[in-house]
């Protein structure tokens, strides 16, 4: 991580459990509203414009930062106890806002035992529970 990314990142305060999983990659756990700007700074680290996450939609809460959806949903089921079937994946876009902050498009959301065949959210009440989440974690 370039080494003013880093320091930007020390110095906007929030409590975030942060996992390093290895020297290219630190996934962070959300279990309290952080920032629009923190969200930013992780952007900048990975992608630039777009924060990978995997929502737990039972415990509401959220890991960001991967490389992959996957790795977020592993470190859920791995260190929070999360379930698979109520992890899903989005990105978003730190920079939009409404319908372009979130999106919906995931390998971890294909699940056919839960009838959705599409990277996307397919059940309104599982997609409307992401967003409420979401919005609740970030101000």
């Amino acid at each position: 991580m370039p080494m003013r990314v880093w320091q930007e990142i020390q110095e906007v305060p929030w409590e975030v459990e942060c996992v390093k999983i290895n020297d290219e990659m630190e996934i962070y756990v959300v279990k309290d509203p952080i920032s629009k700007a923190k969200l930013k700074l992780i952007a900048k680290e990975r992608f630039g414009d777009l924060v990978k996450a995997a929502v737990d939609i039972d415990q509401e809460i959220m890991a960001v930062g991967g490389e992959l959806h996957i790795d977020e949903e592993v470190l859920l089921i791995e260190q929070e106890n999360s379930k698979q079937e109520n992890v899903w994946g989005i990105n978003i876009y730190p920079d939009s806002s409404g319908d372009d902050f979130i999106e919906f498009d995931s390998m971890i959301n294909l699940k056919p035992a839960l009838s959705n065949r599409s990277r996307g959210i397919d059940n309104p009440k599982i997609r409307e529970k992401v967003i409420a989440i979401v919005k609740k974690l970030i101000l």
